[in-house]
């Protein structure tokens, strides 16, 4: 009776023990490859780089990071601009632009911009007035006609105005170098200076979110740009540099790249320029 009792208990633990889930069993694994084409042409692999592998994309992490910690807002700074006039302020806003030189700003403008926006008018005219090889229109008023006779004073400074507005349109590379006339008035390096100042946070805290709350495994590339991530849990992952860039050559790539990992199987990856993160095209004046 001892002996059938031991027996049934023997095979109830070995039934058990068969039956358990063996930890990593199904587990799968990452084997990627990372390589660079500069502008010479020549593909190089990105040696000695660390990437992780990660349960939320860095593109994710960078917008949960936004909500707690936002970058300044440039409305509210461009309300902080009191030697502006109204037209200037309205446009900024309009266009989410607070750069007022380089060739993007000059682009921007048409018509209609440079004659409602006063400091724009004042510098085009500047800038004109002083290129002899051009017949720029001349304005017919003078300041002392204000007081003596009004009416005249302001028709003829709407003749002169219609007039530039004329050659502006007959001549619409003219805008080029205006924006050397808006030096004096150019609120962008206090932009940049306000935005820097958030900046080491919002890093900061990215970074830790990344390598902490959503790193699954590490890994850093051999000399010929390859690497491994083994005991992955099947899944959808993000292989990613984070913030940091993989210079070759003339190259800085970075990579977010989605990846699938299946039950006990291998999952290959080529990471290249074709699927780095493509550089961002907001400008740096946009919040």
């Amino acid at each position: 009776m001892k002996n059938a009792a031991r027996i049934t208990i023997l095979s109830l633990l070995v039934g058990m023990i068969s039956g358990a889930p063996r930890a990593g069993a199904q587990d799968g694994s990452i084997e990627f490859i990372a390589r660079a084409t500069p502008s010479s042409g020549v593909e190089e692999p990105v040696r000695g780089f660390p990437f992780y592998l990660l349960s939320k994309s860095f593109e994710e992490i960078q917008k949960e990071v936004a909500v707690n910690y936002p970058k300044p807002d440039m409305d509210a700074f461009i309300d902080t601009m009191t030697g502006a006039s109204k037209q200037l302020r309205a446009w900024m806003k309009k266009n989410h632009w607070v750069q007022l030189s380089g060739e993007d700003f000059v682009k921007k403008l048409d018509v209609d911009d440079i004659m409602g926006v006063p400091e724009f008018f004042d510098a085009y005219v500047e800038r004109m007035s002083g290129d002899q090889t051009t017949s720029f229109p001349s304005p017919k008023y003078k300041p002392a006609q204000l007081k003596k006779d009004p009416d005249k004073y302001n028709r003829l400074k709407a003749e002169y105005r219609e007039e530039v507005k004329q050659f502006l349109i007959k001549n619409p590379k003219s805008t080029e170098g205006m924006d050397l006339n808006l030096e004096d008035i150019d609120p962008f390096t206090r932009w940049t200076q306000l935005q820097a100042k958030s900046e080491p946070d919002i890093q900061r805290r990215m970074e830790e979110l990344a390598q902490s709350k959503y790193l699954v495994a590490r890994a850093q590339t051999d000399v010929e740009g390859q690497g491994v991530l083994q005991r992955v849990p099947p899944g959808h992952y993000w292989l990613s540099s984070l913030e940091v860039a993989a210079a070759v050559g003339d190259a800085h790539l970075r990579w977010d790249t989605p990846v699938s990992v299946r039950p006990g199987q291998p999952t290959y990856i080529t990471l290249s320029n074709v699927n780095a993160v493509q550089p961002s095209k907001t400008s740096p004046t946009s919040k």
